[in-house]
């Protein structure tokens, strides 16, 4: 388990956590080589596969223990056809899992603060989630438009918040004395596109990025593993893999950043 709350007079940290299906377990890599060292967090913000991994962790769940319910529990097992609905499957059963790792299923109870986008398609624009059901939350902020169904809440419809923010910095931005993002959608430079499911992930990512650079400069640490590419967003099997091309970005970030270093060396004291 982690501590998960900054508890002395050390400067804040915000973590700010990137979608990208499964190569979001990428930041648990990066979570697992910041915690080793020292860092906690009071703020973390994440979309779709970000906002899994800040809820776990924010629940008290060591990065290493969240990859292993990862690789345990196939969200994509918990997911079945809804037919006559907006999407080709319900995301909705997944809800079991969330609440079997996190009964109280809410957001004040968790032990850091968390904060989770998710995009009404009704009235097209963003929203953040920091209270309420928790379960019901990270699954709008999963639900990619056009594969799962759109999530109710409150009578309004709710889709992936990586359509409008892949990125969540913002919520961060004045709420901490330092912001740490970690993202986990680099693309290299291809020559060929091997298959159509590798052209939608490609081109869906392009757009992605496409605003990327306003989010970073909000950063004053940015933890960018560059060997995803390879990886789609439903590679399950290289969830190890990915966890580990994390880690080790973490760890050169840590050995290399003059901030970070600061504030290991403070929490040190």
């Amino acid at each position: 388990m982690n501590t998960g709350i900054d508890q002395n007079n050390s400067k804040s940290i915000g973590l700010a956590l990137s979608g990208g299906g499964v190569r979001g377990v990428a930041h648990l890599g990066v979570m697992q080589a910041l915690t080793d060292h020292g860092i906690k967090f009071s703020h973390i913000s994440g979309t779709s596969a970000g906002a899994i991994a800040a809820a776990f962790f924010a629940e008290g769940y060591a990065p290493k223990e969240i990859l292993q319910v990862i690789k345990d529990n196939s969200l994509l097992k918990l997911m079945r056809p809804a037919f006559g609905g907006n999407g080709l499957v319900s995301i909705l059963h997944a809800r079991v899992l969330i609440e079997k790792y996190i009964p109280h299923n809410s957001f004040q109870k968790l032990k850091t603060r968390v904060t989770i986008p998710a995009v009404d398609l009704g009235e097209a624009k963003l929203v953040y989630f920091t209270e309420g059901e928790l379960d019901i939350a990270i699954l709008a902020s999963c639900c990619l438009p056009g594969i799962f169904k759109p999530i109710i809440i409150n009578d309004h419809m709710f889709v992936d918040g990586g359509i409008l923010n892949n990125f969540p910095v913002e919520p961060l931005v004045g709420n901490c004395d330092l912001i740490i993002g970690s993202y986990c959608n680099h693309l290299p430079v291809v020559t060929t596109i091997r298959s159509f499911g590798n052209l939608i992930d490609r081109a869906a990512m392009i757009a992605i990025n496409s605003g990327l650079n306003t989010h970073k400069m909000l950063c004053d640490v940015l933890i960018e593993p560059h060997d995803l590419g390879g990886y789609g967003i439903f590679d399950t099997d290289a969830a190890e893999e990915i966890y580990m091309i994390g880690y080790e970005e973490g760890l050169k970030t840590i050995n290399s950043n003059e901030k970070l270093k600061e504030v290991i060396q403070a929490q040190k004291k």
